[in-house]
């Protein structure tokens, strides 16, 4: 049988097992194991909505589409995530071992609880939260066609169950650090839109980036105000590890000398990679999810 424990409090060369005197075999293993972060690589990558056949079963009976199809070296993933049916969702507390996740309301409205934050609360089509690592949560109830956004890293992380901590739980802490991350629940409605990198663009800021200091950043970008009299254009370059974008509503066309053009529209995504400038030429009605690492 195996024993979880934190082998770094035992002796300066604890045993791989232990045996009891009626022969019994007890293996010691890490209660929580060094995170694995694959150094992973780039790509350019778009991955289109298509007619259904790309959606499989997940947890929960969730239907997933892969939005990073070869995970980037297995560094990140992010998913396309639906409930067609309303209700409760037969869900239950667990957590993940994860870097970094995100997940973002695309439309209908999901009901969930998490650790250390008060009741259970609504996510609405524009809401994300940020899920600091080993935060505990659970899905409550959904409406019919819940649509969300998750992005993780790295790409293959541990889903644990827990069974001994009833949600909601008595504290409540806020502001209480998980692995050097805040949660963060961001209100699109109760959030005003501030200037993005290039001119008749705006971003709403979800302040993810503030509470992974640095670590991640998530906006969306929508054009501004005013209409435009001429096509918007914008300069797309990084040089970290990740730049995606998915598209809310809308359409856009980016283009770059090796990669040509390419067009996306509504619920299509893709990844920059680093180091390569893309010119985005955006449509009417634009608006796009970019989350970003290093913020």
């Amino acid at each position: 049988m195996q024993l979880a424990c934190d082998r770094a409090a035992l002796a300066s060369e604890p045993p791989e097992q232990l045996i009891s005197p009626c022969g019994v075999r007890v293996e010691l293993c890490d209660d929580e194991p060094e995170l694995h972060i694959p150094h992973g690589e780039q790509a350019f990558i778009i991955t289109r909505h298509g007619a259904g056949d790309d959606w499989h079963i997940g947890r929960a009976g969730m239907h997933y589409r892969d939005l990073i199809p070869g995970r980037l070296g297995g560094r990140f993933i992010a998913s396309h995530i639906r409930i067609p049916d309303g209700g409760e969702v037969p869900d239950y507390v667990h957590y993940h071992r994860v870097r970094f996740q995100m997940i973002f309301c695309k439309a209908g409205w999901v009901r969930v609880v998490y650790e250390d934050q008060g009741p259970p609360f609504v996510l609405h089509a524009g809401d994300c939260v940020l899920q600091p690592p080993q935060i505990r949560h659970r899905v409550l109830e959904a409406s019919a066609g819940l649509e969300v956004i998750e992005l993780g890293c790295p790409a293959v992380h541990e889903t644990c169950a827990d069974h001994g901590l009833s949600l909601p739980n008595a504290r409540h802490a806020p502001q209480r650090e998980f692995s050097g991350q805040r949660f963060v629940r961001h209100i699109a409605a109760a959030t005003a839109r501030g200037q993005w990198r290039a001119a008749g663009f705006a971003a709403r800021d979800t302040g993810i980036a503030a509470a992974t200091s640095g670590l991640a950043s998530a906006k969306v970008i929508t054009l501004a105000d005013k209409p435009p009299t001429a096509p918007l254009q914008a300069t797309l370059r990084h040089d970290g590890e990740l730049l995606f974008l998915f598209v809310l509503r809308g359409s856009l066309t980016l283009l770059n000398p090796e990669h040509g053009t390419q067009a996306l529209a509504q619920n299509d995504s893709c990844v920059i990679p680093a180091g390569c400038d893309f010119q985005l030429r955006a449509g009417d009605d634009l608006e796009v999810l970019e989350v970003s690492l290093p913020a």
